[in-house]
Parts: C-alpha cells; sequence; structure tokens
C-alpha cells in the first residue's frame, strides 16, 4: 500500500535528478553578460602585457636579483607563467566570486528562484547544478588566461623552453605539463573564494554582495598573511599558499607547499560548501 500511495503522489515521468540539467544551467551562465565581460578581460590581459612590455623595453634584472617577471619575453611559456603570477593574486580570484557568488542570489533578486524550486526543481539538485557550473566556468576562466597567453608570447618572443630565474631551464614539452600543474593548484587554492562567494550567494539576495563580499574576505586573508607576527599561525591561512606553485617552476620541483595549500584550501571549502547547503535547505524562500 506504501508503494502505491508513493507512485500516486509522483507525477508519471518526474525525476528530480533529472531537473534543472547542468547543459541547461550551463547554457544560461554561458549568455550571461558579465560572463562574455569576464572572458574578454581575461583574454585581453596577455595582449596588454605584450604592448607594455613593447612600449616599456624588454624587463630585466634589478639589483643583480633577476624574478619571473624579469624572464617573461624568454618564451611563450614564460610569457604564460608570468600572466599567471600577475593575476593569481588578484584578477583570478574576481571571475571566481562572480561565478559562484552571483549564481543563486541573482536568481533571489530576479525573483525567478521560487519558481524555480516550484518546477519542482529539489533544493540540493539545484545548488549542485549551479555549484558544478560556477565551479566549471572558473576553471574555464583559469584555462582560458594561460592558453591565451601562451599563444600570444610564443607569436610575440618564440617558442622555447622556460627559463628558471634561479638558473637552469624546462624543456618545451615540461614547461607545458608544470603550467598544466599550476593551473590546477590555483584553482585548487581559489576553492576557499569559491566556497565564500556560493555561501553568501544562499544568505543573500543581493549578487553584489555576495561577490563583494567573497573578495572582500579573500583581501583580509591576504593582508592577515603579510602580518609576520602572526608566526605560524599563518599556516592556517590559504592565503599563505597562494603561491606555493612556483616550487613547480624549478629543475627538481618541491611539492610540499603545494600539498599544504591543498590540504588547507580544500578543508576551507568542503566547510563552506556544506554550510551552503545547510543554510538553503532551511532558507523560507520569497524571491
Amino acid at each position: 500500500m506504501s508503494t502505491l500511495t508513493e507512485t500516486a503522489e509522483v507525477a508519471p515521468g518526474y525525476h528530480p535528478g533529472r531537473t534543472l540539467p547542468l547543459r541547461v544551467e550551463l547554457a544560461r551562465q554561458l549568455k550571461r553578460r558579465r560572463t562574455l565581460i569576464m572572458g574578454g578581460i581575461l583574454a585581453a590581459l596577455p595582449f596588454v602585457l605584450v604592448v607594455a612590455f613593447a612600449i616599456g623595453g624588454d624587463p630585466g634584472g634589478r639589483n643583480d636579483q633577476v624574478t619571473l617577471m624579469d624572464t617573461a619575453t624568454a618564451s611563450g611559456a614564460n610569457f604564460a607563467a608570468v600572466n599567471l603570477f600577475v593575476s593569481a593574486g588578484f584578477l583570478l580570484v574576481i571571475p571566481v566570486a562572480l561565478f559562484c557568488g552571483d549564481t543563486v542570489a541573482s536568481e533571489a533578486s530576479w525573483s525567478s528562484l521560487r519558481y524555480l524550486l516550484a518546477a519542482p526543481v529539489p533544493r540540493t539538485r539545484l545548488l549542485w547544478s549551479k555549484l558544478v557550473v560556477g565551479l566549471g566556468l572558473s576553471l574555464a576562466a583559469m584555462v582560458l588566461l594561460p592558453v591565451v597567453a601562451l599563444a600570444v608570447g610564443t607569436a610575440a618572443y618564440g617558442w622555447g623552453p622556460l627559463e628558471i630565474p634561479t638558473g637552469g631551464a624546462l624543456a618545451a614539452g615540461t614547461a607545458a605539463q608544470r603550467l598544466v600543474v599550476i593551473v590546477a593548484y590555483v584553482f585548487v587554492s581559489q576553492l576557499v573564494t569559491a566556497g565564500l562567494a556560493f555561501w553568501l550567494s544562499t544568505r543573500t539576495d543581493a549578487p553584489l554582495g555576495a561577490v563583494g563580499g567573497a573578495v572582500g574576505l579573500t583581501i583580509v586573508g591576504n593582508v592577515l598573511d603579510a602580518v609576520t607576527a602572526l608566526g605560524h599561525w599563518r599556516d592556517f591561512l590559504p592565503a599563505h599558499w597562494q603561491f606555493a606553485w612556483a616550487d613547480a617552476v624549478q629543475p627538481r620541483p618541491e611539492w610540499s607547499g603545494m600539498i599544504q595549500g591543498t590540504a588547507v584550501s580544500v578543508a576551507y571549502a568542503l566547510v563552506l560548501f556544506a554550510l551552503a547547503f545547510r543554510s538553503f535547505a532551511r532558507k523560507d524562500v520569497v524571491s
């Protein structure tokens, strides 16, 4: 009898797992103006840097110290690495906060969130679809920048090994593999920002508040990491490990920093994602 009752309460052909398919949500987000604008900004950065180097001249060592920036024009691989270096601290934070923080709050601001839930789309399914698409777009943004930079840098400075500031070089094939590792690590390190933005997106109807809050808290983390008086407490800050990927740009890469950074970022992100699902499950959606 219970089986017949449960069957009668469910509309024929209705499957909760098939509501709001990822392809539908992805298509909706790709068509949004903010997605196109952010993609254009990231794709334009390598061209801006090429023009800057052309106007200002090739970068050179200062005070007999050679940094990664000083090798930017050595090859396409060096140019791609420099683009990641100058953008990882702040620029790449913005698309992550935007794609993960705007996704739920924007639906609430448009008063369309309750209609999605009335479709009926289960709350967990709705959040899961939006989170996967938001993280997917964030990863795409991080891949877009070095790919365009590698193409532009190769056209401007040629295809060659990645010259290491401390001496030596990585073959072009090895350098490409290391760049993949770097992009993967940068993405993982930004999961904390994604978690913050996504959690705030379930707590507010203002997309700007969720995006700005995530960016602001990320900046606060960077400021705290600069306070050397905190000592070893900084090891628990995700910002402390955001440039640990530099250890991969060595003849013999050191992985300990990236392993610790990954553990810290994933731990924070899991807690924040769990808070987002928990708060949204109990939220009274009226918009």
